[in-house]
C-alpha cells in the first residue's frame, strides 16, 4: 500500500480548476445524453442508463473525484484513498487509454459539433491532459511498483464485464470494437485484449516515470531556490 498524498498548498488551485473542468465537462455531456434520447423517444432514464455505460464518461467520473479529493484538506477515508499515489496513478493510466483509444481509433467515426463537440474536446483530450499534468506536478510515485500493474488491471477488466453483460441484457454496447453483436465474442475479447496490452504499457511507463520523476517536495523545493543558484 502507498501512503496517501498530501494536497500541496501551491497544487491545490490546479486540482481546483481540473476539478471543476471535469464536472462541467460530465454535466455537460449528461445534458446531451438525455437530450437525445429524449430527441428518439427513448426518454431520459435511457439516456443515463446510455451515458453510464462508456469507459471515457467512468474514467472521467474517477478523475474528476481524485481531482476533488484533492482539492479537499478533508481527511476522510474515500478522498485520502482517492489521493493515494498508486491509486492516482491507475486513474492516470486509464484516462491516458481514453484519449489515445479517442485519438487513434474512435474519433473518425464521427463528426460532433456544437456543444457536442465541446464535450467531446474536454472529455478525450483536455481532461487526459490536465490530469497527467496533475500526475506529474503533484503525485510521489516513487514508491510505485511493477508489482502495481496487475492491481490496476481490475478497473478495466470490470468495466469490460459490465459493459459485456450491458449489451447481453439491453443489445447495445459503448464501443464498435467489443460490439459482440456485430463481431462475435472472439472478436471483440482479442479486440479488448489488445487493448488491454495498450493499457499494460501505458501502465509500466507511468512507473518507470514515476519512479523517476520529482516528487512534488523537489518541485516546491526548486521553485523556492534563488535564480543564481539554479545556475
Amino acid at each position: 500500500m502507498h501512503d496517501a498524498a498530501t494536497p500541496s498548498s501551491a497544487m491545490r488551485p490546479l486540482a481546483v480548476a481540473g476539478a471543476a473542468l471535469g464536472w462541467a465537462a460530465l454535466a455537460l455531456q449528461l445534458w446531451l445524453s438525455i437530450g437525445l434520447a429524449i430527441g428518439n423517444h427513448r426518454g431520459a432514464a435511457w439516456g443515463v442508463f446510455m451515458y453510464l455505460g462508456y469507459f471515457t464518461i467512468l474514467t472521467n467520473l474517477l478523475v474528476a473525484l481524485a481531482l476533488t479529493a484533492a482539492a479537499t484538506r478533508s481527511e476522510a477515508a474515500a478522498w485520502r484513498f482517492l489521493r493515494g499515489p498508486g491509486v492516482a496513478s491507475a486513474i492516470a493510466a486509464n484516462i491516458a487509454i481514453v484519449g489515445l483509444v479517442y485519438f487513434f481509433v474512435l474519433r473518425h467515426i464521427w463528426a460532433p459539433r456544437g456543444l457536442a463537440w465541446l464535450a467531446d474536446v474536454l472529455l478525450h483530450y483536455a481532461m487526459p491532459l490536465l490530469y497527467l499534468a496533475w500526475w506529474w506536478l503533484a503525485v510521489p510515485a516513487r514508491g510505485l511498483s511493477w508489482r502495481d500493474i496487475p492491481r490496476w488491471w481490475a478497473y478495466p477488466l470490470g468495466y469490460l464485464a459490465y459493459a459485456l453483460v450491458r449489451g447481453e441484457i439491453a443489445g447495445v454496447y459503448p464501443y464498435p470494437f467489443i460490439d459482440v453483436g456485430a463481431l462475435g465474442y472472439e472478436r471483440a475479447l482479442i479486440n479488448a485484449v489488445g487493448v488491454a496490452l495498450g493499457f499494460s504499457v501505458m501502465a509500466a511507463l507511468l512507473i518507470a516515470i514515476g519512479r523517476l520523476k520529482p516528487t512534488p517536495q523537489d518541485v516546491a523545493e526548486q521553485g523556492r531556490r534563488h535564480p543564481l543558484e539554479k545556475m
